[in-house]
């Protein structure tokens, strides 16, 4: 079974701000967080919730910019090259520790990161038109066996890429091609207007358009039902073996990043965190939180490198 694990962070109570951290000048200026990832998806969504809530925290602007492309890579790629001085992040999800082993030549290394904060997970959902004929996984499968069918994702290598290809690889038969585009945003977009049978993406990206009766969740890849959309059934309770992935969403720098800013930004979020008005907006998205401290979350992303290495070579998945 594919598992995921999530890592209650201890920091979720507000911290007080000390230390070299408290002390220094950082931040004097605007601060860029690169999404990596295009508008209108989860990943997105983190990053603008983070910059409302942490740019009067800092008293300075934060522009939020997208650089979507290559599953993520793209804005790795970028991050890892930038002067490391606290002044651009990345906002970027679980695709950051399938890469270096989906990818042949990912253009980064996890180890030219340093982890600033893992703000949340959720589950990956499995979601078609309103109007489809499928209205069940089940449907889903049998179509896939009398046609082809088409699938749409955040990217090639994203989670919900991998948790399709191995749900399809189980359920058997199945002629599915998979149609990677920028980000969440633009596949939900090319789902509603009728150029893919099927979306595999973060239960957020597609909560709107399912609470709309746009499109129609067929299963989430969780252990239980997600309060966000309660009527979705899991993997398992669609009678397939069972899928458990959650998609996370972290903010990073590159690792030569000075500690005391890394350590700032760490605190700040945790306050953030803290905050009822954003783990309400944070429940209402799908998220659950997940925190930590420096060294808490950067040994979760470490594990997840590990993790996601074991499992595309189990599925035997690799690009370029």
């Amino acid at each position: 079974m594919l598992t995921r694990r999530i890592l209650l962070g201890s920091s979720l109570a507000a911290p007080a701000l000390g230390g070299a951290a408290a002390q220094g000048a950082w931040p004097e200026r605007t601060v860029r967080f690169v999404v990596a990832f295009a508008p209108g998806g989860f990943a997105d969504l983190i990053g603008r919730m983070l910059a409302e809530y942490l740019g009067p925290i800092w008293r300075q602007s934060i522009v939020v910019e997208n650089r979507g492309g290559a599953g993520g890579n793209i804005a790795a790629q970028q991050i890892a090259r930038v002067t490391p001085d606290g002044y651009t992040a990345l906002v970027t999800t679980g695709a950051f520790a399938i890469n270096p082993t989906l990818s042949r030549n990912p253009g980064y290394k996890p180890e030219e990161f340093a982890v600033a904060a893992v703000v949340g997970g959720t589950p990956n959902l499995f979601v078609v038109r309103a109007d489809s004929p499928a209205r069940t996984m089940r449907d889903l499968v049998e179509l896939g066996r009398r046609r082809a069918i088409n699938y749409g994702t955040a990217g090639v290598g994203v989670a919900a890429h991998l948790s399709a290809e191995l749900f399809f690889k189980r359920a058997g038969g199945v002629d599915a091609q998979h149609i990677p585009y920028t980000g969440a945003g633009p596949a939900m977009l090319a789902l509603l207007a009728g150029n893919i049978d099927m979306v595999a993406t973060s239960l957020p990206s597609a909560v709107p358009q399912v609470q709309a009766g746009q499109a129609r969740g067929l299963a989430v890849t969780s252990d239980r039902r997600n309060v966000a959309l309660p009527e979705v059934p899991t993997i398992a309770e669609t009678g397939f073996e069972p899928i458990v992935d959650l998609a996370w969403v972290a903010l990073m720098f590159p690792a030569a990043v000075p500690p005391a800013v890394l350590q700032r930004v760490n605190e700040d979020v945790a306050r953030v965190m803290a905050m009822p008005a954003f783990q309400r907006r944070l429940a209402e998205a799908g998220f659950d939180p997940i925190g930590g401290d420096v060294r808490t979350v950067n040994d979760y992303v470490s594990r997840e490198v590990a993790n996601w290495r074991d499992i595309v070579r189990s599925i035997n998945v690799q690009i370029d």
